[in-house]
């Protein structure tokens, strides 16, 4: 590990001179380029710096064992046992930092929540669900854009595609993707019968067009007058707008705004995040068979959480964490139950990398 460590400081230290030169600073590109590896190495250079002392003290201090005074020993092993136990610390710190990342991690998201079984249940649920998330990303200090929305007219989504910018926000989203679960007595329901309906969650990270390049002859675009309730604007002109690309069959549709341009824009964001997440799915697939993350595949056919109100608990099946703080949950503080799948999956990497 610390002939590692020295080579990514040493990585560190010659990034550091090159976002120094004046040549590299008029090539924007290139700086960004540069900058962004840097920003990723700094996080190793405390902890390291830290360890390379706390080593050097420990040779120091087993030195003075020799020293036959008893009182100069007690203190020495006493300084040992703390400078240690550090030591230990901070291996432990940058052996996690320096498991394998998802390359996605710092990347925005396109966060696409859909009613599944369960009717207009399901629908209101999904916005409960949109609801948390939105409080999540607030709290968080990112920006949420809805660039899709498809409601039921009671309050619900049938569908809600939506953009969440924000460092990192893929590396804390990523483990919503999947089947959410609720248990509960819908309003309209006199009985009082316990209904279970389920929404659909899909996280993908936000493709920019470096990640993804799309050949607009492979493009069929057409456009419509758009659907909604009122009789406004949007069954006056043909400002709707349905993308299909045509080697994966992918088809976005946008119809939220008025401009025929902006509601491209917007589908166009979704088409390559989607593109790029088939791509990664394809590549995933091929390791798939031999390789099952703890914390579940992401795939959106999984059951990952159950929402039961009776009792007020959430439980994440992936890994059998039952949280009795449902309302706490549901106005975004999901934290905990993300910290938890993020420490799991550091775990199964760190198992996989023989760490």
């Amino acid at each position: 590990m610390l002939d590692k460590l020295k080579e990514i400081e040493e990585r560190y230290h010659e990034l550091s001179d090159l976002l120094a030169d004046p040549k590299i600073v008029q090539d924007h590109s290139r700086y960004s380029e540069i900058a962004r590896e840097h920003a990723n190495l700094e996080e190793f250079m405390g902890p390291f710096s830290e360890l390379k002392g706390v080593m050097g003290d420990i040779r120091d201090n087993e030195a003075l064992l020799d020293d036959p005074d008893p009182e100069m020993k007690a203190m020495v092993r006493e300084d040992l046992t703390r400078l240690k136990a550090r030591q230990e610390e901070l291996e432990e710190e940058l052996k996690k930092l320096l498991t394998p990342k998802d390359p996605n991690d710092a990347k925005d998201v396109i966060l696409e929540i859909r009613a599944g079984t369960g009717g207009d249940e399901a629908g209101l649920f999904a916005a409960d669900l949109f609801r948390m998330y939105t409080r999540y990303a607030e709290e968080k200090g990112w920006s949420v854009e809805v660039l899709s929305v498809n409601e039921t007219g009671i309050g619900g989504f049938k569908e809600v595609i939506a953009g969440v910018k924000g460092r990192g926000a893929y590396s804390r989203f990523k483990f919503e993707s999947g089947v959410h679960r609720v248990q509960r007595v819908p309003e309209t329901e006199a009985s009082g019968r316990i209904h279970t309906s389920a929404v659909t969650v899909a996280v993908l990270p936000e493709a920019e067009e470096v990640d993804v390049s799309i050949d607009p002859q492979d493009l069929r675009i057409d456009t419509y007058r758009a659907s909604g309730a009122g009789g406004q604007h949007v069954n006056k002109t043909e400002s709707a707008v349905r993308i299909t690309h045509i080697p994966t069959g992918i088809i976005v549709s946008c119809q939220d705004e008025k401009s025929q341009h902006k509601n491209k824009a917007k589908a166009l964001r979704v088409l390559r995040s989607r593109i790029l997440q088939k791509f990664q799915d394809d590549q995933n697939q091929a390791i798939a068979s031999e390789r099952r993350s703890q914390v579940g595949s992401g795939d959106r056919s999984e059951r990952i959480r159950t929402y039961n109100y009776p009792q007020g608990r959430v439980t994440d099946h992936r890994i059998n964490l039952t949280l009795h703080k449902l309302p706490q949950i549901l106005e975004g503080n999901i934290d905990e139950l993300i910290d938890e799948l993020t420490t799991q999956a550091q775990a199964e990497a760190l198992g996989h990398t023989g760490s």
